[in-house]
Formats: structure tokens, C-alpha cells, sequence
């Protein structure tokens, strides 16, 4: 499974989501939008436009931000 998580270096929720992450050990790669050009056009292209971060994809699809993970967690989906 290929987690990706696109945050910025000063959003609280994207800390929050990694550290969820790691607690459920979950390996996931972190591309940070406001210091790389290169991840900022990635980002607007993944998530049709998404402003708000943490947003996240699993294997190429956009699945959302923080609460969208809790919910898919809930449901077992990493199970």
C-alpha cells in the first residue's frame, strides 16, 4: 500500500495524521506543498484542487484529508 500525505511544515492536523499513522503502523511517504514547486503542482493534480492539508492518497487515488482516514481506519480498511 503506497500512503502518501501531502502537508505543509506549519499544519497541526498533518502532524496529527502522521502520528496516527505511525501508531497503526502504517509506512507513508510526506510531500511537503509550501517549500517544493514540484509537490505544490503533484498536490493540485491528485486532489483536483484541494486547498486544505493534510490530504492524502493511497496508490495513486485521492482519498481525502484527516477525518477521511479515521473514517477508513474505523471501517478496516487497514485491517
Amino acid at each position: 500500500m503506497d500512503i502518501v500525505v501531502y502537508s505543509t511544515h506549519t499544519c497541526p492536523i498533518c502532524v496529527k495524521t502522521k502520528e496516527l499513522l505511525d501508531k497503526w503502523n502504517l509506512p507513508f511517504e510526506q510531500k511537503y506543498i509550501d517549500d517544493d514547486r514540484a509537490n505544490m503542482v503533484e498536490f493540485s493534480k491528485v486532489t483536483d484542487g484541494a486547498r486544505m492539508v493534510p490530504q492524502l492518497t493511497i496508490d495513486g487515488k485521492h482519498i481525502g484529508g484527516f477525518s477521511d482516514l479515521t473514517e477508513l481506519h474505523m471501517d478496516g480498511f487497514f485491517d
